[in-house]
């Protein structure tokens, strides 16, 4: 009777929550939450106001929606508590909180809560690129060859460069911290009474390698002496794949969720890797596009191999004993939102429209780097483009080239990976996006092969609650787990006449980017300068 899994899945503006049958995956329930206080961005709820560039959350928002979604979804389903074996919990990441011994949240200590670095930093939190790039710096030049791993260099949004500014800036609030933990971690603490690092999180956010461990305290040291302990302290805690049980579900927690104390909990992931699971895109060679306002690719292989602008290699993951990559493109679906906001036309009426010329017939190319180039370049600083226009070019046009760039985007990161001797043999999406047709098929014709859609609102939802089977014992592994808890996909194949003419202007675009990227002498790297120049303050 004990069947049923329960999956949260914590996100920028809300959480949800579905019910899974653990035997087939079948959807019984799901659940969305808003966060009271949102991104905090502009002042602490306290009304202090924060720095530029700041993202911080309220950890209550999360506790008050995991009550909600899991009450909800038991409510919907009618079912009993005794029958969730099994809770996984995905998150965004890499967003982390200082903590005291016990798990308290330094921001909920009231001496401390008019402290903006107390507060959880969101992912996208990107006050600490000056000590992302001093991290990057200095590992560049000690030879640090785990940042290879990382495609060469380190992102402000992960832990290290988040840690260091609390360090710099607010070194009492350090001193303060017992820990600093990742929210999927945190949550898992708070459910079971024990800490463990989820390995995707320790790999791709806190560069922990499986084989190395983390970053050498010497280096650690070079960069601030207080930091030179932080893996052995702040940072300490067993590393454990995705699913892995930690522990049961607490008696304070069954009596505020509704579960019973038997519930297992699974280690925690990463919301987009969850989404993998979900879709059931786990074997080796598969390709998980994880489509919503930006795109993050993720593939399982045997071997780990070092390419050039990925966001990270990981043993562990995503599955035990496969190494995961994760490449990503910065604007995907708020690139097609801002021609929606240019043209002064809806999604809807832009697709219609631009559904209507073959490939080709716009006689338009665009470069994606509306906000800057992740993968292969790992340039934040590169721009976007958008050649042929004529007097005759409708905003359709541009909509549809911006698809277009996108989708030659998604086949730059294939070529990379496959120019590393890590094979792609087969493409699956989730998320937003794949409800577009027009997106979808031009994807299919770029890449030249089939393109499966994964029929769920909730992908990572669905992942979290296949750790949650996996931890209670329901299926013998994550892998065996996805393929007989995935969803129902679609598939679209390619027009071969399509992909025929998308072959030739793929060829286009790599040479334009690769001269746009690589030249440092480039007209749109010579813009940059310029751009840079003029916003810089005049001297008297």
């Amino acid at each position: 009777m004990d069947a049923l899994a329960l999956g949260l899945d914590f996100g920028t503006e809300s959480a949800r929550a579905v019910l899974l049958d653990a035997r087939d995956g079948s959807e019984l329930a799901s659940a969305v939450h808003a966060y009271e206080h949102g991104v905090l961005v502009d002042a602490l709820p306290t009304g202090e106001a924060l720095p530029g560039r700041f993202a911080l959350q309220h950890p209550a928002d999360w506790v008050a929606a995991m009550v909600a979604t899991t009450r909800a979804v038991l409510s919907q389903a009618q079912a009993e508590p005794r029958r969730v074996a099994g809770v996984g919990v995905a998150f965004t990441a890499c967003t982390i909180l200082p903590v005291q011994a016990d798990g308290t949240p330094l921001c909920m200590v009231r001496e401390l809560a008019r402290r903006p670095h107390a507060w959880p930093k969101l992912w996208k939190h990107h006050a600490a690129q000056p000590q992302a790039d001093a991290i990057n710096a200095l590992a560049r030049s000690a030879g640090q060859t785990w940042l290879d791993c990382y495609g060469g260099q380190l992102s402000p949004e992960w832990l290290l460069p988040k840690v260091l500014e609390v360090l710099e800036h607010a070194p009492e609030i350090y001193g303060a911290a017992a820990y600093f933990v990742e929210a999927a971690d945190w949550i898992v603490w708070q459910l079971t009474g024990r800490l463990a690092r989820n390995a995707c999180a320790a790999g791709f956010k806190a560069t922990w390698h499986g084989t190395a461990g983390y970053p050498a305290a010497s280096f650690l040291a070079a960069l601030r002496p207080e930091l030179a302990d932080y893996f052995a302290t702040r940072g300490a805690g067993p590393v454990v794949p995705p699913g892995t049980p930690v522990g049961t579900v607490r008696p304070h927690w069954t009596a505020r969720l509704g579960l019973c104390p038997e519930t297992h909990v699974a280690a925690g992931i990463i919301d987009a890797h969850a989404g993998a699971i979900g879709a059931g895109a786990t074997d080796p060679g598969t390709l998980y596009l994880a489509m919503g306002t930006s795109t993050c690719h993720l593939l399982n292989a045997p071997g780990e191999q070092l390419v050039p602008g990925i966001s990270g290699v990981v043993k562990d993951g995503i599955v035990a004993g496969a190494y995961a990559y994760e490449a990503g493109q910065a604007a995907v679906g708020d690139l097609f939102a801002w021609q929606v906001r240019q043209s002064g036309h809806s999604h809807e009426e832009l697709t219609a429209r631009a559904a209507v010329p073959r490939a080709g017939e716009t006689g338009l190319l665009a470069i994606d780097w509306f906000n800057g180039s992740r993968t292969p370049h790992a340039d934040a600083d590169l721009t976007g483009a958008i050649l042929g226009m004529t007097l005759t070019t409708t905003p359709a046009d541009v909509y549809r080239a911006l698809i277009e760039a996108t989708a030659y985007g998604t086949r730059a990161i294939v070529d990379a990976l496959e120019d590393a001797d890590v094979h792609v043999g087969r493409y699956v999406a989730g998320g937003g996006l794949t409800v577009s047709r027009l997106v979808m098929s031009i994807y299919a014709n770029v890449l030249g092969q089939p393109l499966e859609t994964c029929e769920s609102r909730h992908p990572s939802a669905r992942g979290a609650a296949v750790l949650g089977a996996v931890a209670a014992g329901r299926h013998a592994s994550v892998g065996a787990a996805a393929a007989a808890m995935a969803p129902a996909r679609r598939r679209i194949a390619p027009d071969r006449g399509e992909a025929g003419v998308y072959d030739r202007l793929y060829g286009a675009y790599r040479d334009l980017a690769d001269c746009l990227a690589k030249d440092q002498a480039s007209p749109l790297r010579r813009l940059g300068a310029v751009r840079v120049g003029a916003a810089a303050p005049q001297r008297c």
